[in-house]
Formats: structure tokens, C-alpha cells, sequence
């Protein structure tokens, strides 16, 4: 039961022996270089007004002379990830962000560029952040430990996170659909479908928040080493 269960994540879609599940990260590609040709519509002009407004965000946790349109690159981020959660949604769609393959491919660079960066260049710095301040000498080697290992861990934690979510919602959306087809009762029908549909607000929901705390998190992790 639980092989089959979690097989609708399997990346099970071949062409000529070519795995085309992936090809959906990448569709929003096709997408944006219009917004540069065509007259901008309401859409668009939303779109640019959350853009803006992330950017703003974005810009207070950096320093005002060290930014320097590094939020792009996390507005970026949070654009692809909420276009996969979203792209993840529709039916015989695969749902790339539920995979660790793609979620610790954006994460772990990004804290490795971040460390590499902070290690580099303000060595002080991050050594300071090992020993929070007013911490007892007997405590300090043990406080090491600890950060050392919650800094270490931070990638994981954010591929792991936001994979988790992705396959909480699919999964009670499947559990939903399969017991569908097996009911007799009109009334418990109307009562699956009507829940399908609250699940289905609540994931939307939960593709936003989700892409939004990958992004603001690892900005975070970003102004850390400044």
C-alpha cells in the first residue's frame, strides 16, 4: 500500500529513454521573456507589485550598502519555487519540488556559497557567531558544538522542509481521491469532494508560504555572514 501510495512521485515519464518529468521545472522559461514583448496586463502588473514588494522585504535584512541587488537572485528563487509548487497542483503534472534532488540542489549552494563568502572574507565574524554573546567559559565548547552543527544542518533543513510539505498535501489529495471511487454513499462522495477542494486552497496556500520561507530564510542565512 505505501509503495504504491508514494509512486506518484515517481519520475516515471520517458521519451526515447529521456526522463522528461524535469522538463516541467523549466517551463516557466517560456514564460517570462514575453513579459518584455507584450503589453503588460493585469496579471503582469500584479506579478511587479509582488516583485517589488518582495525586493523591499528582502532589502531590509541586508545591509544598505551590501545588497546590491542580491535580492534579485532570492526573488528569483521564491519565483521558481512557487511556479513548481503551483505547477505541482494541476493532475499528471510531477511535482518537482517534492524531491530532494532539486530542493538540495537550490539549497546547499546557496549555503555553501554563503559560507565560503563568510569564511573568506569576515573570518572574525563567523567566529564570533559560534559563541553568542554572554555565554559562560564552561559553556563555550559545548556552544560551539551546537552551532557548528545548526549551521551545518541548515541546507538539509531547507530542502527537507519544503519537500515534506509538498508530499503532506499530495499525499492526503491522493488518499482523498483513491477512497473516492469506493464509496456508495452520495453524502460521504459530496463530503471527499467538498474536503479535495479545501485541501486544494489550503496547498495553493501552502505553495506560496512555503516557496516564500525557502527564499526569506536563505536571505537570512545570507546576511549573516555580512
Amino acid at each position: 500500500m505505501m509503495t504504491n501510495l508514494f509512486s506518484v512521485f515517481d519520475p516515471s515519464t520517458t521519451f526515447f529513454n529521456l526522463s522528461l518529468n524535469w522538463t516541467s521545472t523549466f517551463i516557466g522559461l517560456l514564460i517570462i521573456p514575453s513579459s518584455y514583448w507584450l503589453m503588460p496586463n493585469r496579471f503582469q502588473i500584479i506579478w511587479n507589485n509582488i516583485l517589488i514588494t518582495l525586493h523591499k522585504e528582502f532589502k531590509l535584512l541586508f545591509n544598505s550598502t551590501n545588497y546590491n541587488g542580491s535580492t534579485l537572485m532570492f526573488i528569483s528563487l521564491f519565483s521558481l519555487i512557487m511556479f513548481n509548487n503551483f505547477l505541482g497542483l494541476f493532475p499528471y503534472i510531477f511535482t518537482s519540488t517534492s524531491h530532494l534532488t532539486l530542493t538540495l540542489t537550490l539549497a546547499f549552494p546557496l549555503w555553501f556559497s554563503f559560507m565560503i563568502y563568510g569564511w573568506f572574507t569576515h573570518t572574525q565574524h563567523m567566529f564570533a557567531h559560534l559563541v553568542p554573546q554572554g555565554t559562560p567559559n564552561i559553556l563555550m565548547p559545548f556552544m560551539v558544538c551546537i552551532e557548528t552543527i545548526s549551521n551545518v544542518i541548515r541546507p538539509g533543513t531547507l530542502a527537507v522542509r519544503l519537500t515534506a510539505n509538498m508530499i503532506a498535501g499530495h499525499l492526503l489529495l491522493t488518499l482523498l481521491g483513491n477512497t473516492g471511487p469506493m464509496s456508495s454513499s452520495y453524502l460521504i462522495l459530496s463530503l471527499i469532494l467538498m474536503t479535495q477542494i479545501a485541501l486544494l486552497v489550503l496547498e495553493s496556500a501552502v505553495a506560496i508560504i512555503q516557496s516564500y520561507v525557502f527564499a526569506i530564510l536563505s536571505t537570512l542565512y545570507s546576511s549573516e555572514v555580512n
